[in-house]
């Protein structure tokens, strides 16, 4: 495991994958096979530097504003991630025995569809034929608790849109950075 990369004066807390570049498209491998996509669904891997000072856990989102929902779509949570992991390898988002010790996968919108392999797991992009490419936000929090629901409120069971406004409001000043990329899938 690698060591915290706790920010120095001037870093700047960033998020990126070495198998997805910002601003790119995703690659089949990522991509969710079930629903007529074809991918092989594959959570991508993820690298962090810059984490802020005082930072004792991380959460995950990866979030799809374009669907056709009127919410969006969630396809990817991981709550808890202790605060010395900088890194999540490929693949693994594809079962809870993947993630860190101490970290869990979140609801997604592919619960109980079976095409994630199980309920918490990553599922890859799955836009419909013909929409303009679909944007993938990729959003990781560094929050000073080490246990998000304790420290917000809310069960493991809450939605993504509820961890999100505990992360993104609730958790006040407790939140002490985001960093994310935005990736592009179409069909």
């Amino acid at each position: 495991m690698l060591s915290p990369a706790f920010a120095q004066a001037g870093d700047k807390f960033i998020l990126s994958s070495p198998d997805i570049a910002a601003g790119g498209k995703i690659a089949d491998k990522f991509v969710l096979k079930g629903f007529d996509c074809k991918g092989e669904n594959v959570s991508p891997a993820l690298v962090w530097t810059g984490v802020p000072a005082g930072t004792k856990s991380f959460a995950l989102q990866v979030y799809d504003p374009d669907a056709p929902t009127g919410s969006g779509f969630w396809h990817w949570t991981v709550y808890n991630i202790p605060a010395t992991v900088t890194h999540l390898p490929q693949a693994a988002g594809n079962s809870a025995s993947g993630l860190p010790a101490g970290a869990n996968g979140g609801m997604n919108d592919y619960q109980d569809t079976g095409t994630t392999g199980g309920n918490g797991n990553y599922g890859g992009p799955c836009p419909p034929v013909g929409d303009k490419p679909h944007r993938y936000v990729f959003t990781l929090f560094a929050l000073a608790v080490s246990d998000l629901y304790a420290a917000a409120g809310i069960p493991k069971t809450g939605t993504a849109a509820l961890h999100g406004f505990a992360l993104n409001k609730g958790l006040g000043d407790k939140l002490l950075g985001k960093a994310s990329f935005t990736a592009y899938y179409g069909r």
